[in-house]
C-alpha cells in the first residue's frame, strides 16, 4: 500500500515512520522546507526514544520518504492521512483548524478519484463532514470518502503507543473504507492488537473522551494527595490501593505537579468548548482544567514554604523543565508556571533538563536564570533543589555528592523520586508530594 501523511511533526512524524516500518510505502509533506531538508539529512526535529532509528532505516530502504511538494506526495495513493497541529483557538480553548481545512482545500485540487482522506489529527466532532463539504465545494466532480483514525500516542512512549497498540479506532463511511483500513492495520491486527470500526463522528468524540479521563485521574489523585498531607496519609500506599481494583487501574494515579504537553490541556478545553457549543456542559472537565491550573501555581508556594517562607536572594536549582521525562516538549510544561513565581519572588535559578534546554531558553530567558551543563552543575552552591520532571537521570543522582556541592541539604521533590527515609538518612529536609 501507499500513503501519504500531510504534516510531519509529533503526530505526522511518528505515525509516517511507524507506517513505514509495518511495510507500507509512505511519503510525508510539510510546507515547511527548513524541517524537510533536516529530514532529508538524517536530523529529527524532536526527541522521541528509538524514532531516529525508525526514520533513517526506512528512508534508507526508501519506503519513507519527505517531500514539501503535496501533489506529488498524494499521486496514486491509497490514502492521505492530515497530520497537522490543532492548537487551542482564543480564549474559550476551542480547536484551531485552519491547518485542517486549509489541508483540505489543497487536497481537493490535487488528489485521485476515490482517493480517502483519514484525520489523523485531534478534531472536534463533525471535522470530518466538514472536510468533505470543503473538498466538494472546492471539485464538485471529485469522488473521495473520509474517515477517522485519532492517535493515541504518549510522549516519550510513541513509537511502541503505535507499533502495540491498546487499541485502533476507526470512524468510517462505508465497508469499501474499512477493507482498505483493515488492510492497512493488517501487520497489526494479526498480531492481536484489536481495532475498533464505528462512524466517525463517535471515533473523533473517543479521543477526547479518553483524553479527558485521563487528565481526571491525575487531577484526581493531586488532590487527594493534598489531603494526604493535611492528615498524615501516604498518597503512594492510597494509589496502590486504588489501583488494585481492576474497575480503577494502576495508571495515572501518579501525583505530581499537574499535567502538561501537548494533549492533555488543549483536549480538555476542546472538549469543554463542545460540550457548551451542544448545550451538554461538562462540569467535570471544567473542575479538571480549574484544578490543574491551580495545581501548578501551589507548587510554586509549596517551594517557597519549603525554603522557609522565602527565596528572596536564594539560589533554587531546577532539575527539569519538559513537561514530563523522555520527551523535550515543553508546550504546558508545570516548570513554565513554578519558574516565574520563583523569580518573582526574589530567586535566582539554575536549570538542567537533559533535552528542553534549547526549547526551553526562549520560554523562559530571562535575567536571575543560568543554564547549567548538568544536574551536579545546577546543584552547586543552591539553598535548595527543585525536582520538576522525572527524569531516570535524576534519580541517580548521589545523594553524597548532592550534599556536598549545595549551600543547604534541601530537596523538594515534586515527582516523589526519593524515599522520605533516604532522604532524612543522606541528612536531607525533604518536602514530596502527598508523604
Amino acid at each position: 500500500m501507499r500513503i501519504a501523511v500531510v504534516g510531519t511533526g509529533y503526530v505526522g512524524l511518528v505515525s509516517g515512520a511507524c507506517f513505514s516500518e509495518l511495510g507500507i510505502n509512505v511519503t510525508c509533506v510539510d510546507k515547511d522546507q527548513r524541517k524537510i531538508e533536516s529530514l532529508l539529512s538524517g536530523k529529527i526535529p524532536i526527541f522521541e526514544p528509538g524514532l531516529d532509528k525508525i526514520v533513517k532505516k526506512n528512508h534508507k530502504k526508501k519506503r519513507l520518504r519527505f517531500t514539501t511538494d503535496l501533489s506529488e506526495a498524494v499521486k496514486g495513493v491509497d490514502a492521505v492521512f492530515i497530520a497537522v497541529g490543532t492548537p487551542p483557538d482564543g480564549d474559550e480553548g476551542g480547536a484551531d483548524l485552519s491547518f485542517v481545512y486549509g489541508v483540505a482545500g489543497e487536497l481537493a485540487k490535487v488528489i485521485d478519484n476515490n482517493t480517502l482522506i483519514v484525520t489523523k489529527s485531534t478534531v472536534p466532532v463533525g471535522t470530518g463532514d466538514r472536510i468533505k463539504a470543503i473538498i466538494k465545494r472546492k471539485n464538485p466532480k471529485l469522488k473521495f470518502s473520509v474517515a477517522s483514525n485519532p492517535e493515541f500516542l504518549r510522549e516519550g512512549c510513541a513509537v511502541k503507543d503505535f507499533m502495540q497498540p491498546d487499541r485502533i479506532i476507526v470512524g468510517i463511511e462505508n465497508d469499501k473504507d474499512k477493507k482498505k483500513l483493515e488492510k492497512l492495520y493488517k501487520p497489526l491486527t494479526r498480531k492481536k492488537f484489536p481495532i475498533l470500526f464505528t462512524d466517525i463522528r463517535t471515533a473523533e468524540l473517543t479521543k477526547y473522551a479518553a483524553n479527558a479521563f485521563l487528565a481526571t485521574k491525575i487531577g484526581f489523585i493531586n488532590e487527594i494527595a493534598d489531603i494526604c498531607e493535611k492528615v498524615g496519609a501516604n498518597i503512594e500506599n492510597v494509589a496502590k490501593g486504588m489501583g488494585m481494583d481492576n474497575r480503577i487501574g494502576a495508571n495515572y494515579l501518579f501525583p505530581g505537579p499537574g499535567f502538561g504537553g501537548s494533549c492533555f490541556p488543549k483536549d480538555t478545553l476542546a472538549l469543554r468548548k463542545i460540550s457548551k457549543d451542544v448545550g451538554a456542559p461538562t462540569k467535570i472537565v471544567e473542575s479538571v482544567i480549574y484544578s490543574n491550573e491551580k495545581r501548578k501555581l501551589s507548587m510554586a508556594e509549596k517551594v517557597i514554604e519549603a525554603c522557609g517562607g522565602s527565596v528572596k536572594s536564594k539560589t533554587i536549582a531546577i532539575l527539569g523543565l519538559a513537561f514530563k521525562a523522555n520527551t523535550d516538549d515543553m508546550r504546558h510544561s508545570s516548570s513554565l508556571m513554578i519558574l516565574p513565581v520563583l523569580r518573582r519572588a526574589g530567586a535566582h535559578l539554575k536549570v538542567y533538563d537533559p533535552e528542553a534546554m534549547e526549547q526551553a531558553k526562549p520560554l523562559l530567558s530571562e535575567e536571575k536564570t543560568y543554564w547549567c551543563k548538568n544536574s551536579y552543575d545546577a546543584l552547586s552552591g543552591a539553598d535548595a533543589a527543585v525536582i520538576i520532571t522525572e527524569w531516570d537521570e535524576f534519580k541517580k543522582i548521589s545523594l553524597r555528592k548532592a550534599k556536598k556541592l549545595m549551600k543547604k541539604p534541601t530537596i523538594i521533590d515534586l515527582r516523589n523520586l526519593f524515599s522520605p527515609e533516604e532522604m532524612k538518612k543522606n541528612g536531607f529536609k525533604y518536602s514530596s508530594i502527598g508523604r
